[in-house]
């Protein structure tokens, strides 16, 4: 029979509060881990989330043009359902059914009989995706996004997209006539902009100016067009602020334009149009010749004279941009998938040979 002596027994009662803490710290150790992959996730999610936004945003700020391009549409609704699935991942419920419902109208758009849109059809788009934003905001600030505030934001903007739906079937049906925009704008109604309109646009145009003093790239492009649809939306329901505003959009997303030539040209305008809406005098708003010709689309160059004719077989020379996204959109665009598929080939032998 074994039979412990006092040393023994000191020995094991002292182990055991030894093991318990032990055991206690691993647990800790593990939450903690979890805890950080956690958080890791959240941050990928929202800044994920944020570009998402920007795709949103972009489109709907001149969402007649975006309805030309069927790719664009569908890159919106890409951008609401990734939105939506990363959040459903997450348990972020509120989050999941704004992008679910914007999911659904961006649908109609993508496979509805819907030809054109007009204003209130971009001014209820424009509100789910405020909404979202508002939610993602919550979600990053420094007390996250309580289920109490998410849900009485869901609350208030299910209307919207019940208003929408209908406003867009309406539009498929033909029952509603988007408005062709080419009749005189009427002047603002009251409460229709903020009193202080013309702060409220230095403001922004003081962002604008710091963006433009950095260097040129994607992301400062990227930049300088949500600050547009900012001032896009300040603008209220006057046709002739929001047209200059997508006059100055499209000169900057004209990766040719420089900086230097559209700084000083898109501030200057814009901060003379805040200055007339403010004092009521929206109808002699009109973007100024310079502005038009930078916002026009490149004209491809003549052909020249007398070229040989290339084979038949030959590949289609592509100037390709210098950010990685940005390629991949433009061989989606030019390639099909069977040239992808030998483009893919080739850059793999490629780069086992260079190795």
């Amino acid at each position: 029979m074994f039979c412990m002596g006092a040393s023994d027994f000191w020995q094991e009662s002292c182990f055991l509060p030894r093991r318990g803490c032990f055991l206690e710290g691993a647990q800790i150790v593990r939450r903690t881990v979890v805890s950080d992959q956690q958080d890791r996730i959240m941050r990928l999610f929202i800044e994920e989330a944020k570009e998402h936004l920007d795709t949103l945003e972009n489109g709907l700020v001149d969402l007649k043009s975006t309805m030309k391009d069927p790719e664009s549409v569908q890159e919106m609704f890409r951008a609401a359902h990734s939105v939506k699935g990363g959040a459903a991942m997450l348990g972020l419920d509120s989050i999941k059914t704004t992008a679910h419902r914007l999911e659904d109208c961006f649908k109609v758009l993508k496979d509805g009989p819907v030809k054109q849109v007009d204003q209130t059809a971009e001014s209820l788009f424009l509100k789910g995706v405020d909404t979202l934003k508002d939610l993602l905001g919550r979600l990053e600030g420094p007390f996250g996004l309580r289920n109490e505030e998410g849900e009485k934001l869901v609350q208030q903007v299910m209307p919207v997209f019940a208003q929408l739906e209908t406003h867009l079937n309406k539009l498929a049906s033909g029952k509603v006539q988007a408005a062709a925009g080419s009749g005189t704008p009427a002047a603002p109604t009251a409460g229709a902009v903020p009193a202080n309109f013309a702060v409220e646009v230095m403001t922004l145009l003081k962002e604008m100016l710091q963006v433009f003093k950095e260097k040129e790239s994607a992301a400062s492009r990227s930049e300088l067009t949500a600050v547009c649809v900012r001032l896009y939306k300040l603008g209220g329901k006057i046709e002739t602020w929001q047209n200059l505003v997508k006059t100055a959009r499209a000169a900057i997303i004209n990766p040719k334009n420089s900086y230097k030539v559209l700084a000083p040209l898109i501030i200057k305008e814009l901060k003379e149009a805040g200055d007339l809406v403010q004092v009521g005098k929206v109808k002699t708003i009109v973007p100024s010749k310079n502005l038009l010709l930078l916002a026009a689309s490149p004209k491809p160059a003549p052909a020249a004279p007398a070229a040989p004719a290339a084979p038949a077989s030959a590949s289609k020379q592509v100037a390709l941009p210098a950010e990685p996204k940005a390629v991949v959109k433009l061989l989606l665009k030019t390639f099909n998938k069977k040239q992808l598929s030998e483009i893919a080939k080739l850059l793999v032998n490629a780069i086992k040979s260079s190795n």
